[in-house]
């Protein structure tokens, strides 16, 4: 049976390319490219496909349409409740947090007063971040009063709601360097470490990947975390401290371009292994359920 595959990007990044071409040489996938920018909603949207792989830059575009095929025919990876959950900090984090999982102390405020407080209670340095963002975009480390006070009030005045949400993370003293742990259902895929000259880390912002090895904690803790949100696709990145490994944010739709560069597992088709596997199974139990 071919599978009708349908891949949700509205820019096209090295990931999509190499996800791209890993799914043209597999005979049993019919590959359809789904751009949010040209769909016009109604029922009948994409229902001829089987599977659906969010790979979409935007997350508010992402999660409303893995909202809208909630309930269809469609295979979704990731589905909509773990791209919402994944796609705000504050969500993932009181996620995590309600489970038990290790994580930087935080605070949410929803007024600058509050805010101020709340950087209070944490101590300096302190990190401010947007719960909706990537790339390491509009972080801020705050090392002082009056640094909070000048930042928290250009925070208040940018226009996006999710400007107006005020959330708060431990500083975490890493030697500008951290984990990221790829993780499909079950499977740790590998890890790599992100070292910068900066104490952001991410590609984006020039972090270079080295091999980070999969110990038994590492891989413990990135399962629980991947059972928690759903058992999904997903890049967990992680903190070492001195109260051992910290879960710092999950991405759900995984960006691994440098990341790749030192871990062993093929990225790409593990990753569409496991996107295949959701729609053959879905598949399964239909005709279990079917009447003889």
């Amino acid at each position: 049976m071919k599978v009708n595959l349908g891949i949700l990007a509205s820019r096209i990044r090295v990931e999509e390319k190499l996800l791209i071409k890993e799914a043209e040489e597999r005979r049993e996938i019919n590959l359809t490219l789904v751009d949010p920018r040209k769909l016009i909603w109604d029922r009948s949207q994409l229902s001829e496909l089987d599977v659906l792989l969010d790979r979409e830059i935007s997350q508010s575009r992402a999660y409303h349409v893995m909202e809208l095929l909630s309930g269809s025919s469609v295979n979704l990876v990731n589905d909509f409740r773990t791209v919402q959950l994944c796609g705000d900090k504050a969500f993932t984090s009181v996620k995590l947090k309600k489970y038990g999982i290790p994580i930087p102390d935080f605070r949410v405020a929803f007024d600058r007063n509050s805010a101020l407080r709340a950087v209070e209670e944490l101590g300096y340095p302190v990190v401010l971040k947007p719960v909706d963002g990537s790339w390491g975009r509009m972080v801020a480390k705050i090392t002082n009063r009056e640094a909070a006070e000048a930042t928290i009030e250009h925070k208040s005045n940018l226009d996006s709601r999710f400007h107006s949400i005020y959330y708060l993370q431990e500083y975490i003293e890493t030697n500008n360097k951290d984990i990221r742990a790829f993780v499909v259902g079950n499977d740790v895929i590998g890890a790599a470490y992100r070292e910068s000259d900066h104490w952001i880390t991410n590609a984006a912002r020039g972090g270079e990947s080295k091999p980070y090895p999969l110990t038994d904690r590492l891989e413990r803790i990135v399962t629980e975390t991947s059972g928690i949100f759903g058992g999904a696709a997903l890049a967990v990145d992680l903190l070492e401290s001195d109260r051992g490994l910290l879960i710092n944010e999950i991405n759900c739709s995984m960006e691994f371009k440098e990341s790749m560069k030192v871990i062993d597992g093929d990225i790409p088709e593990r990753l569409l292994d496991y996107t295949i596997q959701q729609a053959q199974v879905s598949e399964e139990v239909a005709r279990n359920q079917c009447p003889a």
